[in-house]
């Protein structure tokens, strides 16, 4: 009985510093993988980057002043007015690394400045449109709210309140619309927003529902 235990111990450890070495060089070899992809980032020449796809806002359909009292939606609206003047683009999801390779390293900080001008139209569109939905405007909530979807946001908030809005006007077969845009993000939310938009897409009407077949 000891030897067995002591044989099976021994063919344990065997096995473990087989697996610990292994990991160890799948580590390297990942490890060895990123650098040389970086490397080669970094190499990069500068290339053009008139095949962005650019934001336009459409500043002249936006709700404008329909709430002069609120100073904080105020300044949503100027925060717009002045993005609508400069380059902007969605480039959620890729890496340095990708957008180096793809456009050359010399242009990452330009590119980062558009991406991060997108982080703040698409933020400042939701909480604009949040407080117009407070202030009951939600029809005006709803126009901010469907431009930034097709601009593909991440926003999970953005998805939940224009659903909201659907589903009080009775537009609920709007919302199977999203779900293209949805399926298309690149970021982590992207699971949590399609599965919340399947459960809200309404359920089709079975033969039993409507008492079809029924003698």
């Amino acid at each position: 009985m000891r030897f067995y235990f002591f044989a099976s111990f021994i063919v344990f450890c065997i096995w473990l510093g087989y697996e610990i070495h292994k990991h160890r060089n799948m580590e390297a070899k990942d490890y060895e993988a990123f650098w040389d992809r970086e490397h080669a980032a970094n190499s990069t020449r500068r290339k053009s980057l008139d095949g962005l796809n650019y934001i336009t806002i459409p500043v002249e359909t936006f709700p404008f002043g329909l709430v002069p009292q609120n100073e904080q939606i105020a300044e949503y609206e100027q925060t717009i007015r002045d993005l609508a003047k400069e380059p902007v683009v969605n480039l959620t999801g890729f890496s340095n690394t990708d957008l180096k390779l793809e456009y050359g390293a010399p242009n990452i900080d330009l590119l980062s400045l558009y991406d991060q001008r997108y982080t703040t139209l698409v933020c400042t569109l939701q909480s604009w449109a949040a407080l117009l939905y407070k202030e009951g405007q939600p029809q005006a909530a709803r126009v901010l709210l469907e431009f930034a979807i097709d601009t593909h946001t991440d926003i999970y908030a953005s998805y939940e309140l224009l659903v909201r809005i659907y589903k009080e006007y009775s537009a609920e077969d709007q919302i199977a619309g999203l779900l293209p845009v949805a399926q298309q993000l690149h970021s982590l939310s992207r699971t949590r927003i399609l599965t919340f938009l399947e459960a809200a897409c309404p359920k089709p009407i079975s033969d039993t529902d409507t008492g079809a077949g029924s003698q």
